[in-house]
């Protein structure tokens, strides 16, 4: 069909909102390829849960996940079971079409009306021949989605077109065939049909549409309209970035904290402790204009830093103790990155270090990550997942649903590890790790051919036999111009010290799931890039920014934001970091075994310690069984509150006879004193008027015992102290970091 024909079908089909067919534009032939395998993506057929189901597909109808293995689709559809799916002769009498128009039985009901254009561009197909392809096949090439970007106001309304685009240079409306996913249901609903509409939350929405195995996003500015004028000078880049897209959205910034909220804050993110009482009154009581810059630097330079991202790290690269032999293993590998974190190694150096490991144990630490992690396809997904925040997994199988990468793409990065050497040392269960000569290939497994290492979307050339494979994958993931490495670590950083990544997940970065800010993101990469992947220089410059220091406290615009870091989210301290609190609120220890007298629970060097521990199982401190973050509970639980209201664990901390209740109720030092004492270590700050008066006076209170006698008054008076300081320990300011 000429050119101008099928312009000007487009345009009558836009002008009187009529829904055509493919074929109506491209022309009399139905394509397999370009018309029917999008019916059935819309139709839901080759969806996971239906005929693209793994194992057979339901009723032994295989079909491949969303379309993207077209010409096993035709063989499952036109010459398996038997050839009932479809009749040439007698097209309407067709299984495929009497069931999809719910005609016959079908466990997924009725999925096409027999007016609707998916079931003529079906029954056009078998009318045609149901040929695998016609003539003039065009080749799909794009896809793009208008408008992909508008400024909607709150119960606005967006219609989207989907245009695909072929290698001739044609293009064509295939909106009634495309499928739409809005990436936040609370602020934006999209219909089949493709209209958006946005709800009452304000901020950035995105809506993914896919067809015939390309997607492109619609992005959506839900602007709040509330007059921000009163907007904190900013400290760097990372301010301006953020306030200009409160400014857009009309969403005013609640003040920059106090002294107190943010020294308690920055100490618990930095260093995963709270401020012991001599750093808080000397940080009060400084009048510098830099205060909070030195003590950033300061937080950085402690061994708490070191302690705190080790813990993190270790838990995210799976240091694990399945055996007793592993002890050796797991010590050294904690360490190694402790040590690295402290010295401020550079976050490329780390990696490569990790990546292209070779010997024992014993002589190199990294080595380690190879003992927990083995068959290389755990360690490809492993790696993309963790320090390129891409997830593979699906595209073991199957084209991945959201993303461009194939099983080709799989197993080439999987080639990356083929070549790792294991040999027995005198030391039972340890290896010796080694590059093992040759050329390195992966096997793809539906296809059998084998494949070179490939990295995502890049080559990295020949690879000779004696080179480690594993130093390429290394020198391409820390090359500035990789469009995944910094972004992924930057994204993550972003969210510990947020609560809320700009893109999220944190570890599922794809054109798919656009960040919320996307120039801060893009700045942010630029720095720690620039930096020379400087990790200390990246949490300096997050934490140094009025974004970082705002108040929790809401106004009456922002509190229903969750994105746009219009005030501090708070967030549930973690179990380790929260017993560690309790223990300096009580001045009482936890022991844990083979460690030294006083090894806070961030030291941990891995997973064991959560068995012998009933706080740490409890408040979810993660097993380091996977490379995601939501591994972690940081949910809230009944369990949990159980827990801190009554455990003998807690008690036993309360009562512990040199502890801080037994010694401030032994103390000579006035009441108000003692008091102000509990509310620097627990909060970080005085204690105000009303709150001093009610502790007072509870302490003065008589303490009745089991017969309803007064108390002794010494034991009356340790009681009370107790009562005080599991009070403070249970509220939700010491619980919380705000």
């Amino acid at each position: 069909m000429p050119m101008f024909h099928r312009i000007f079908l487009s345009f009558l089909a836009a002008l009187f909102a009529v829904p055509l067919s493919p074929s109506d534009i491209q022309g009399a032939e139905v394509s397999f390829v370009n018309d029917v395998v999008p019916v059935l993506t819309k139709a839901g057929c080759n969806q996971g849960a239906c005929h693209a189901k793994a194992g057979g597909g339901q009723n032994g109808f295989q079909l491949s996940i969303l379309g993207f293995e077209a010409a096993d689709d035709y063989a499952s559809i036109v010459k398996q079971g038997r050839g009932r799916r479809v009749s040439v002769a007698a097209p309407e009498q067709s299984l495929i079409l009497k069931k999809a128009a719910g005609v016959l039985p079908h466990g997924g009901g009725a999925r096409l009306g027999v007016d609707s254009p998916g079931y003529t561009i079906l029954k056009d197909w078998i009318t045609q021949g149901a040929r695998e392809q016609c003539t003039g096949e065009l080749e799909f090439v794009g896809l793009e989605v208008r408008p992909d970007k508008a400024v909607i106001e709150t119960g606005g309304h967006q219609q989207l077109t989907v245009l695909a685009k072929y290698a001739d240079g044609s293009e064509r409306d295939v909106t009634p065939f495309a499928l739409f996913e809005s990436n936040s249901a609370a602020m934006a609903e999209v219909t089949e049909e493709g209209l958006v509409t946005i709800l009452d939350l304000p901020g950035k929405v995105s809506v993914m549409v896919r067809y015939q195995g390309k997607a492109a996003v619609f992005a959506a500015a839900v602007p709040m309209g509330a007059p921000v004028e009163q907007i904190p000078s900013p400290n760097n880049f990372i301010d301006e970035l953020v306030f200009a897209n409160l400014k857009q959205l009309g969403i005013p910034p609640s003040p920059v904290c106090d002294d107190s909220t943010f020294l308690r804050r920055a100490t618990l993110d930095i260093a995963g402790r709270l401020p012991t009482r001599e750093e808080t009154v000397a940080f009060l009581e400084d009048g510098s204009e830099d205060k909070r810059d030195q003590a950033i630097d300061r937080l950085l330079r402690s061994p708490g830093y070191a302690d705190y991202f080790a813990n993190k790290w270790t838990s995210l690269l799976k240091n694990r103790r399945d055996e007793q032999s592993d002890i050796t293993s797991n010590f050294a590998f904690h360490a190694w990155i402790r040590d690295s974190l402290l010295a401020n190694v550079s976050y490329d150096q780390l990696v490569r270090e990790l990546l292209a490991a070779t010997g024992t144990v014993v002589g190199n630490p990294p080595v380690a990550w190879y003992k927990r992690v083995k068959d290389p396809k755990d360690q490809l997904e492993d790696v993309a997942q963790l320090f390129l925040g891409v997830r593979l997994q699906c595209a073991q199988c199957h084209h991945h649903p959201f993303e461009k990468w194939s099983q080709d793409d799989y197993y080439s990065l999987a080639a990356f590890f083929s070549q790792i050497g294991r040999k027995p040392t005198a030391t039972p269960n340890e290896d010796l790790i080694f590059h093992k000569r040759g050329i390195a290939t992966a096997k793809n497994v539906k296809t059998g051919i084998d494949l070179k290492p490939r990295a995502l979307g890049d080559d990295v050339g020949d690879i000779p036999p004696d080179e480690d494979p594993r130093l390429r994958l290394a020198n391409w993931m820390s090359s500035p111009e990789n469009p995944f490495f910094a972004k992924a670590l930057v994204n993550r950083y972003w969210k510990h010290f947020f609560k809320q990544g700009l893109i999220e997940p944190e570890d599922d970065i794809r054109d798919t799931n656009p960040p919320s800010n996307p120039e801060l993101l893009a700045a942010l990469e630029k720095h720690f890039v620039e930096s020379g992947y400087d990790l200390k220089e990246l949490v300096r410059v997050i934490t140094q920014s009025n974004a970082y220091q705002l108040s929790a406290s809401p106004n009456d615009y922002n509190i229903a934001d969750q994105q746009n870091f219009s005030r501090f989210y708070p967030r549930r301290m973690q179990a380790e970091v929260l017993l560690d609190s309790i223990n300096d609120l009580t001045e009482a220890t936890t022991t844990f075994a083979n460690l030294p007298a006083g090894t806070r629970a961030i030291a941990l060097p891995d997973n064991s310690y959560n068995k012998a521990s009933e706080f740490l199982k409890v408040f979810g401190r993660p097993e380091g069984a996977s490379v995601c973050e939501c591994e972690r509970a940081q949910s809230s639980s009944l369990a949990q509150s159980l827990h801190l209201i009554n455990s003998n664990e807690v008690k036993g901390k309360l009562a512990f006879g040199n502890g801080r209740a037994q010694r401030l109720a032994k103390s000579d030092a006035a009441v108000e004193e003692r008091i102000r004492e509990l509310y620097l270590v627990a909060f970080s700050r005085e204690p105000r008027s009303e709150e001093l008066e009610a502790a007072t006076a509870y302490l003065n209170e008589p303490v009745l015992n089991a017969e309803g006698q007064p108390m002794d008054p010494n034991k009356a008076t340790q009681q009370n102290w107790q009562d005080l300081v599991w009070a403070l320990m249970n509220s939700k300011e010491f619980l919380f970091n705000h």
